[in-house]
């Protein structure tokens, strides 16, 4: 027979176990879902509906306590906005809400200091385990962590990665195909993870097909900023340099889309006198005027996929240490034939 028990604003094991007339154990063993415990069903139905009338909330300190999951991921990234990162992060969300795991999200603007000192902090929380996102790990976590785009290989630690090579071939021969020849190059901000191995691999993919790279059509992004800005003022100072170019070869999205409005800004059009090529596919690298042509990394699914190997490792299961992805070429709108002469001629005039 059940016993009176007043609504408490907080109902814990104790409480239930005299209202239910049953062991502490025995109720934690059902509100755990313990395997191997021969519970009756009519039990564990009582359980259930008195901790759903009650509001009991397990304690995740004792779970703690007692070597048990949180059920509770870590994720860490560079920011919180749209555009790449908020891409890779539905994924891995996602996911997790799927599998009944619910997680933190830590932003470390790439400051080291923070990113040394967020996997211990997540710990003392009691997350299970970590997913890093464009973030650069300088030695391994002390938690079992997936990276997304971690070009700093780590003991323990799994990485998805996108081949760049392949993504820096697709680009390059899909301007080669259309006459271009005089392609201004942009590299990413040095502490992107993805900038060293992105513009390694364009240089290689430039030899391979013998397109010169000129030092005077370069430009490095600098700003921390994931807004078109990072590219205005380079592009700006390209155009006033007078060196002629009929392409543009972004290291991102948004890169190229503060291109796109700096060229016009100049009186050039995209993409009668110059292509502009981004790199990500964001959601709205489809919606822009004109629209990207872009090389699409499947964003969602690499984060699906980072969190789908940290929860098989969380199991016990033996998970590769790199997992490669493929990459495609979106052609649209902002890439078109070169038009040499007119090109130089309209580049001197904006100049």
């Amino acid at each position: 027979m059940q016993k009176p028990l007043k609504r408490p604003h907080h109902a814990n094991l104790k409480m239930l176990a005299e209202y239910l007339d049953l062991s502490p154990s025995t109720i934690s063993f059902v509100l755990n879902e313990t395997p191997g415990r021969s519970i009756p069903e009519s039990t564990r139905a009582r359980v259930k509906a008195a901790a759903e009338k009650f509001n009991y909330q397990p304690s995740m300190i004792a779970r703690t306590l007692q070597g048990k999951r949180m059920q509770t991921i870590g994720i860490l990234l560079p920011e919180l906005g749209e555009g790449y990162h908020s891409q890779v992060l539905s994924g891995v969300g996602d996911l997790l809400m799927r599998e009944n795991y619910f997680y933190f999200t830590v932003h470390h603007r790439h400051h080291k200091e923070l990113v040394d000192t967020y996997p211990g902090l997540l710990r003392s929380r009691g997350v299970d385990g970590i997913v890093a996102i464009d973030t650069h790990l300088s030695e391994p976590p002390p938690l079992p962590t997936v990276t997304v785009a971690g070009h700093n290989p780590l003991p323990g630690v799994a990485n998805v990665f996108l081949n760049e090579e392949q993504a820096a071939r697709l680009s390059l021969c899909h301007l080669r195909e259309l006459g271009h020849t005089k392609i201004a190059f942009m590299q990413g901000q040095p502490f992107s993870s993805d900038s060293n191995k992105r513009w390694s691999a364009t240089l290689g993919a430039a030899r391979e097909l013998g397109i010169e790279v000129d030092e005077e059509l370069m430009i490095y992004l600098s700003k921390d900023s994931q807004s078109p800005e990072i590219s205005y003022p380079g592009i700006r100072g390209l155009v006033r340099g007078g060196q002629p170019f009929t392409a543009v070869l972004c290291f991102n999205d948004v890169s190229a889309m503060g291109t796109i409005r700096a060229l016009h800004e100049s009186g050039l059009r995209v993409p009668d006198d110059i292509s502009v090529l981004g790199f990500d596919d964001i959601q709205s690298a489809a919606y822009q005027v004109p629209s990207l042509t872009t090389i699409r990394q499947p964003l969602i699914r690499m984060g699906e996929m980072a969190a789908e190997l940290l929860l098989k490792q969380l199991a016990g299961e033996t998970i590769p240490e790199a997992v490669e992805v493929a990459p495609e070429l979106i052609v649209r709108e902002s890439t078109g034939p070169a038009r040499v002469v007119a090109a130089q001629r309209r580049l001197h005039t904006a100049s």
